[in-house]
């Protein structure tokens, strides 16, 4: 049994919703992401920011999710931030191509400020 190191926590910053995750985003924690990011949209938050900081690993089945979550969030004119400052994770954005998808931001209050 793998143990589930994902810790989700989400909080309201102005018009955006703030989604703080923690730990490793894989195939095994992945779908939990997912659920809350669908759950924000359901719920009709269209502005999110996804802050990775404290993200130790992240793979290609986290990056689909997040990938998953902008598709949603643009379905209703909304927008989906990432906040990271990590060498390790911004590389796999940069070799994924994602930069160009993805606005990332070196704080949470960066990302707020933007319309």
């Amino acid at each position: 049994m793998h143990p589930v190191d994902l810790s989700l926590d989400t909080r309201t910053e102005g018009e955006h919703t703030v989604v703080a995750v923690g730990g490793e985003i894989d195939v095994y924690t992945a779908p939990r992401l997912r659920e809350a990011l669908i759950d924000l949209v359901d719920a009709g938050t269209y502005h999110i920011v996804v802050d990775v900081e404290k993200v130790e690993f992240l793979d290609s089945t986290g990056l689909g999710v997040l990938v998953g979550g902008l598709k949603r969030v643009r379905a209703h004119n909304g927008s989906l931030q990432v906040v990271c400052t990590q060498e390790r994770l911004l590389k796999i954005f940069r070799i994924t191509g994602l930069t160009k998808v993805f606005s990332i931001h070196d704080s949470v209050s960066d990302a707020v400020a933007v319309r």
